[in-house]
């Protein structure tokens, strides 16, 4: 797998400019939430080419994620929140970048070749948590803080729309 994210030269938050604009246009003007997601999780995971899994877990009860449209081989179908990387992110509302999953306390190996994540809490425009944006990655240590403030940006785009 070609890993862009290592690649010499390659300028990690102009691509995620670049996507942003992308999701803007094709996303503008929609919603319906699992158009909204579904259109957003297939946009993203083509753009990560580290991706193995693109996703979103949506928040269904105070305490509960359930498995949202997502890109890639099966997730799990529901994560307590402060269980795992996604359940933590919901309960903390915070995003989290984790270089090596299985080093990460609580893990739930949905996918056993995932080796890295960064999840990004989505909001709606009430403040009001709505989903969580999950992407894996089978190499180990595939995100960093141009992941998280790339996908934090759209976080915010998604917020706008909810």
């Amino acid at each position: 797998m070609q890993e862009v994210a290592r690649q010499p030269g390659f300028d990690k938050p102009s691509h995620y400019r670049s996507l942003l604009k992308q999701l803007e246009a094709v996303l503008d003007g929609l919603e319906d939430e699992v158009a909204l997601m579904a259109s957003a999780a297939c946009v993203i995971h083509r753009a990560i080419d580290y991706a193995s899994w693109t996703g979103f877990y949506r928040v269904v009860s105070p305490d509960l994620l359930r498995i949202g449209p997502y890109q890639g081989p099966l997730g799990c179908l529901e994560i307590p929140f402060g269980k795992g990387v996604c359940g933590s992110a919901a309960a903390r509302r915070e995003a989290l970048v984790v270089p090596d999953v299985h080093a990460f306390p609580g893990h739930i190996a949905c996918d056993s070749e995932a080796r890295s994540e960064i999840v990004v809490p989505v909001l709606r425009k009430s403040g009001e948590l709505f989903a969580i944006l999950d992407i894996d990655s089978h190499s180990p240590a595939a995100f960093d803080d141009d992941d998280r403030t790339g996908l934090e940006a759209v976080a915010a785009l998604l917020q706008r729309q909810l």
